[in-house]
């Protein structure tokens, strides 16, 4: 290791072990820089790495990209590792593989404000806090019309689809096809698994 990214990660190490002792705002999360290229999210005020995703993950994010963006109006816009503020909470960040949203791009912005749709790939490793924690969250989000859970170990995804003031949910498996908010045509599966191996 160079004697700058020795000095690097003490830095690093000293300002993780600040913010896991006083906790972190959003705001003040987002003003700082972090070290390196790793993608992190802020939970209870506590920046925490997220691990480098699968080549399985990989392709099916890009894979659903895609065949989202194929589908969208052209006003709107597809967001990949998109971040998004907690609804309830001032200590709270995270950062969803996909979003969908219509409001108009702006080169300064550090999070998706107005979400339609939001994507999560699951991977045994990040599952129990997608569903656990921020899935939760996301539900609470006021814009939002639905969340996709998609599995990266078995061809089955879990949809969350608003209808009013309540939430419907489907589980699909197998041949099925997505039919997310804000689309012109269903996702078939063969789309969404395409050259991912399990």
């Amino acid at each position: 290791m160079t004697e700058g990214a020795a000095r690097a990660k003490t830095r690093y190490d000293w300002f993780m072990t600040e913010a896991a002792r006083i906790g972190m705002t959003v705001n003040e999360y987002l003003r700082w820089d972090g070290e390196g290229d790793q993608r992190q999210e802020l939970i209870d005020g506590v920046p925490r790495a997220m691990a480098p995703p699968s080549e399985a993950h990989g392709t099916l994010v890009m894979n659903l990209g895609w065949e989202i963006r194929s589908r969208l109006d052209p006003r709107c816009r597809t967001v990949a590792d998109a971040g998004i503020v907690a609804p309830r909470r001032a200590d709270t960040f995270f950062v969803a593989d996909l979003a969908v949203t219509c409001q108009e791009a702006r080169p300064e912005a550090r999070h998706v404000e107005k979400p339609l749709v939001l994507v999560e790939v699951l991977s045994p490793s990040t599952e129990i806090n997608d569903r656990g924690v921020k899935l939760p969250e996301y539900l609470l989000l006021p814009s939002l019309e639905g969340v996709l859970l998609v599995s990266s170990t078995e061809r089955r995804v879990q949809l969350w689809r608003r209808e009013g003031d309540h939430w419907i949910v489907q589980d699909l498996i197998g041949q099925a096809e997505v039919v997310l908010p804000r689309l012109s045509s269903p996702i078939p599966f063969s789309a969404i698994y395409l050259n991912v191996a399990m």
